[in-house]
């Protein structure tokens, strides 16, 4: 073998290996998130391992679980509504899970970051009327998932909702923190 195909095989092996830790760290990542998952509705992790089975993105199963607890729908009934192509504020806003369920208490609104708007409007307003504040699908999983990491790791609000800025998803932010 010539001297520069060796070196291309090697640098050839090495991205696969790397491309394969990478693989098992998220893998072992979004189990740990589960877990916590689990852990926050007291389920049992096969449970979240089926959802995720139903190409669920994790982030999606705390706010599934979220909902069926706070509508009494099965969490299967849901997974199969969002798989039909609804968007969770239709699913939201169906099962009447508003603002007034989904807001998270804050002790520094400036903290929420990109929930700012949101939390200005849930400070402008009565309290009863906090389900008639319209909340996007993203705007539903922020507030679900900060939730369910503030219990999990003994975090306030605050401090979670002030990292998600530094990270692309709560997977990635809970391992974060976990360190």
């Amino acid at each position: 073998m010539v001297p520069n195909t060796r070196i291309v095989l090697l640098m050839v092996a090495a991205a696969l290996l790397a491309t394969s830790v990478e693989a098992q760290d998220l893998t072992w990542a979004e189990r740990s998130y589960r877990s916590a998952v689990a852990r926050y509705f007291e389920l049992p992790e096969e449970e979240i391992a089926i959802l995720g089975h139903w190409e669920l993105p994790t982030e999606e199963i705390a706010v599934i679980l979220f909902m069926a607890r706070r509508s009494g729908i099965s969490p299967e009934a849901l997974v199969a509504l969002r798989q039909s192509g609804r968007s969770l504020t239709e699913l939201a806003e169906r099962y009447r899970i508003g603002g007034q369920v989904l807001h998270v208490p804050l002790s520094d609104p400036a903290a929420a970051g990109s929930l700012t708007d949101i939390y200005e409007r849930f400070g402008q307003v009565p309290v009863s009327e906090w389900s008639n504040i319209s909340l996007t699908g993203d705007d539903i999983i922020t507030l679900v998932n900060v939730r369910v990491l503030s219990d999990s790791l003994g975090l306030l609000p605050d401090e979670i909702m002030r990292h998600t800025a530094s990270t692309n998803s709560f997977v990635e932010l809970y391992i974060q923190l976990l360190r």
